[in-house]
């Protein structure tokens, strides 16, 4: 999408740093081609790389082990929801007050009796659709910030605008494989109606798969309802159309609001991602081995609880696992410790046989700088190599959530296209072998204009959208513009050449009809 391989590789040529022997004529049309990305789509990720596990078989039967414990001995709290308890009841659990404790190995059981290994989570373009589990990867926006950050507006509250334009973001980014769910949260709404809006936004101006409201059990229902419309009441029972995120309230607590959301959507048979929110040292312990042991016992019985509502129904073992900072208690990312428990608990969740949700591009921060992408890149490499299927927070998280970053937003899509690259593996095609090239340059020359490099030079390597390689003096009469910069122009330029993609008028009216009669039931609430 910039320069072509020959004008790079003749730069080298002529050594490292030295100024190209003419202008640079070309360089309006490589900026033109970086301002004026063309639409294009590529498909979710189907590694041909393998996973990395840092744990043995010992390892991962010890932290299986002690899961069990904590499940046995401590229990999990299933706060405000009698329906849970006797549901718990009813499949041997032990109960007091609403204090659950579970035989050993009984969540498993549950979870591998019915739980499905993968499945698709269809979109309305059966092209967009997914497949979350196996070998496959798929990248989800980021979800949940109250503020958004642009070099424009710099940080302020969020609105619907914001959350249309993140939405058609998504929807042109071609290494974004799903629409996401809150990919801002637009506060100039109200609490109680604003889900309406943000699902309708994702069914309208993108066709890509997306995720359901989770804030309330009826916000819940008014999701399935609105999926309903859109693909059809039978459709929708027989296959998942929704993704939703469902965080345990650690330490060992579901309170009623997660397991209302989550009874919805199970009961429908839509996918839940049942995902542990670990800041590890002040939500699970400082050690990675004893965070593993209680966040897999969360997700155990999250999952296992779906199953209970419906047997079959498609769940996601998720982790969002941080530290934190012990001077200060803030959260951290991108270090060490954290990357560890997300290897291990991808290892966990394949040794159970559910798909896995876990990493991103993860930062703490407040601006698309330096700290943001050292942090971000330590967080998003493991998420590949670690082999995680659904990937939330995958691009635009800034302030360690608390922001959704239009700049960063872009410069993210531009590392997730490297990602895709880089999980295609080696090409050992007659063409990736390139024999062909070796025999015809032969010693001491140079392979800039061999038949073979001429074949491949505008696929040859990943291109990135936002780097600039040039020299700098080329670099100086294009404005010196930092990365932040370049992406604030990329944003813009999607937005202009966004087309919305067609939605049958029936439809649309058909929802817009829901959403007015759903608003005029009942009052403005921020609550």
């Amino acid at each position: 999408m910039s320069d072509a391989a020959s004008d790079t590789a003749q730069s080298r040529v002529r050594g490292e740093g030295g100024r190209r022997g003419r202008s640079g004529g070309g360089s309006a049309a490589r900026r033109a081609q970086r301002e004026h990305p063309k639409l294009q789509q590529l498909p979710y990720i189907s590694r041909a790389i393998p996973v990395m596990d840092v744990l043995g078989t010992e390892g991962l039967e010890l932290i299986e082990h002690n899961a069990d414990t904590i499940l046995q001995e401590i229990g999990i709290e299933f706060r405000g929801d009698e329906e849970a308890i006797q549901l718990w009841r009813q499949a041997g659990a032990d109960i007091d007050g609403e204090r659950v404790r579970f035989p050993r190995g009984l969540c498993r059981q549950i979870i591998q009796r019915s739980a499905p290994t993968t499945f698709t989570q269809h979109a309305r373009n059966p092209a967009r659709n997914v497949e979350i589990g196996g070998p496959t990867t798929v990248f989800a926006p980021v979800y949940g910030p109250p503020f958004i950050r642009s070099l424009d507006d710099g940080r302020r509250y969020a609105t619907i605008e914001d959350f249309r334009n993140f939405v058609k973001l998504a929807y042109m980014a071609p290494a974004m494989h799903h629409s996401g769910g809150t990919v801002c949260e637009p506060v100039d709404l109200p609490v109680n109606k604003r889900h309406l809006d943000m699902v309708y936004s994702h069914m309208k101006y993108s066709d890509k798969p997306f995720m359901g409201s989770v804030t309330h059990p009826l916000r819940a229902a008014d999701t399935v309802a609105m999926a309903e419309t859109l693909f059809g009441r039978d459709f929708v029972d027989r296959n998942c159309v929704i993704a939703s995120l469902i965080n345990a309230n650690s330490p060992m607590v579901w309170d009623q609001t997660m397991l209302g959301a989550l009874k919805c959507y199970a009961k429908a048979n839509q996918a839940t991602v049942i995902s542990p929110f670990i800041l590890a040292g002040a939500m699970s312990p400082v050690t990675v081995a004893g965070t593993l042991a209680q966040l897999f016992a969360e997700a155990l019985t999250g999952m296992a609880f779906a199953q209970l509502c419906r047997p079959g129904a498609p769940v996601i073992f998720g982790t969002f696992a941080s530290s934190i900072s012990m001077q200060s208690g803030a959260p951290t990312f991108g270090t060490p410790e954290p990357t560890l428990v997300l290897f291990a608990a991808a290892q966990l969740a394949r040794r159970l046989g559910v798909p896995f949700r876990s990493g991103g591009a993860l930062c703490a921060s407040k601006i698309p700088d330096a700290q943001a992408a050292y942090e971000s890149a330590n967080t998003l490499l493991p998420t590949l190599l670690a082999g995680v299927n659904f990937v939330l927070h995958a691009a635009g998280w800034l302030e360690g959530g608390l922001s959704s970053g239009y700049e960063k937003f872009v410069m993210d899509c531009d590392q997730l296209g490297m990602m895709q690259v880089l999980a295609g593996g080696v090409d050992l095609t007659e063409n990736g072998q390139a024999l062909s090239a070796i025999r015809e340059v032969g010693p001491g020359k140079h392979y800039l204009g061999c038949s073979h490099t001429q074949a491949n030079f505008e696929t040859a390597f990943y291109r990135s959208s936002i780097a600039d390689n040039n020299s700098v003096e080329q670099w100086q009469a294009e404005g010196s513009q930092d990365a932040a910069q370049r992406a604030n122009k990329i944003w813009k330029q999607m937005l202009k050449d966004y087309e919305e993609p067609a939605l049958d008028p029936g439809i649309d009216e058909a929802l817009q009809e829901f959403i007015a009669k759903k608003k005029a039931s009942f009052p403005d609430s921020n609550v």
